[in-house]
């Protein structure tokens, strides 16, 4: 029979790492709660301004649109669902399930804002 182990050999096995309170949990979703509201609402505002900055008047003549758009803003405008994707992963193998939910909706919210992007450059 193997002997019980003493305080010294619990230190060095290998556990499982606590997840972090239900209170820290819920203020870190708050936080990036608000972070990525005004993420959203930033984009959104940015959309219309632009949209409408290029539509067309029913009035004026047609004019020539480039149809090229910088492979910077191809990164940002599908780079950030990305970024928030991995954040939502992350904050999932923390065990911090609120803020993984946060981050999941946050996900969702860029990944429809990316493909509204995507059509309005592409039309």
């Amino acid at each position: 029979m193997a002997p019980p182990l003493t305080d010294d050999q619990d230190a060095l096995a290998p556990s499982r790492r606590e997840r972090p309170s239900r209170l820290i949990d819920v203020a870190v979703a708050l936080l990036l709660l608000v972070a990525d509201a005004v993420i959203v609402v930033v984009a959104v505002v940015l959309l219309v301004a632009v949209g409408l900055g290029t539509a067309h008047s029913p009035y004026s003549p047609s004019t020539a649109r480039s149809p090229d758009t910088p492979v910077l803003a191809w990164l940002v405008i599908w780079g950030v669902p990305a970024v928030a994707a991995a954040g939502a992963v992350v904050h999932a193998r923390l065990r911090m399930p609120v803020t993984a939910v946060v981050q999941g909706l946050f996900t969702l919210a860029c990944t429809f804002l990316a493909i509204a992007w995507t059509r309005m450059l592409l039309s």
